[in-house]
């Protein structure tokens, strides 16, 4: 099925198309590109295409539905039709993507887009610099208006097609190379605190907690800080202040050891840390709880 805004100006603010002449027959070719501003809430399908086709959104934002899968996309986000599968898309309400868009066929088609991390499983490509995928896209467009030498303008906007899907490319492999480091980093955080929730009656020491997860501990504690909101040792010692409100409310355990089993040496240390975390003394904090009596 044609794509609708290729005839329906009137629902663009702003619309731009070019046609190879002479689309050839080998790895890759180029069918068409272009670049739109859509109405709001302007939508294209649910529809079926015989060719890939790549939108690039230079502004504002839509939703692309593929697969029974929602995806809102915005300015650096790629999103790719394959065809034969139903889609469809919609630019945003207030805020409606300015876009622009590539078409091609090809034995290699679908296995370069496959090559750059962009396959119907993960169809959209986020992080493009934008600067340089618009001038590509302009040069591809630009190769296209040499009607007058078709083969040249099939040959330059295959090459220039190449360096496109390169650059998303790139853009893929660094978000999931940074998806992949914030995956570590939330593992050893949580190795972290998994530590302190084991530990946290010993003497734990965030020098040597860092050394253990091979992070200097000025890192690990900048790291720990953006993910919790705590410092290690500020969630050390919320740790042990909730195991210690835990012990004064079920048992009856003097104060100096419930004091020495949630990680406290120092009674008088205890005692003033957890009346300045709880507002009461652990004495007041019992009684208030209705906890049993302590016999000593």
């Amino acid at each position: 099925m044609p794509e609708r805004h290729e005839d329906t100006r009137h629902e663009h603010d702003y619309m731009m198309f070019r046609l190879n002449p002479l689309p050839g027959e080998g790895e890759l070719a180029v069918l068409f590109a272009g670049e739109g501003r859509p109405h709001p809430l302007h939508t294209i399908g649910p529809a079926v295409h015989e060719y890939v086709l790549v939108h690039t959104v230079l502004s504002g934002s839509g939703a692309y539905e593929w697969r029974g899968h929602a995806y809102s996309c915005r300015a650096g986000d790629s999103f790719v039709i394959f065809p034969g599968e139903l889609f469809s898309y919609q630019a945003d309400a207030h805020d409606p993507w300015h876009y622009v868009w590539v078409s091609f066929v090809g034995a290699g088609a679908q296995s370069l887009l496959a090559a750059v991390g962009i396959t119907p499983e993960k169809p959209i490509a986020s992080g493009s610099r934008l600067p340089d995928i618009r001038t590509l896209y302009g040069s591809l467009m630009d190769s296209l208006s040499k009607t007058d030498e078709p083969r040249i303008a099939d040959l330059e906007s295959s090459g220039w097609l190449r360096l496109l899907l390169s650059r998303l490319g790139q853009a893929s492999r660094a978000e999931r190379e940074t998806a992949a480091a914030a995956a570590a980093i939330d593992r050893q955080i949580e190795q972290a605190i998994r530590f302190m929730s084991l530990h946290y009656a010993q003497p734990v020491s965030i020098e040597q907690l860092s050394r253990t997860l091979g992070y200097h501990r000025t890192h690990l504690s900048r790291m720990f800080k953006r993910t919790t909101g705590l410092s290690p040792k500020q969630y050390l010692m919320q740790i042990r202040l909730e195991r210690a409100q835990k012990l004064l409310a079920d048992t009856a355990m003097p104060i100096d050891q419930v004091s020495v089993s949630a990680g406290f040496n120092d009674p008088l240390y205890f005692s003033k840390k957890f009346r300045s975390w709880a507002g009461v003394s652990p004495s007041a904090y019992r009684q208030a709880a209705g906890s049993p009596v302590s016999r000593s």
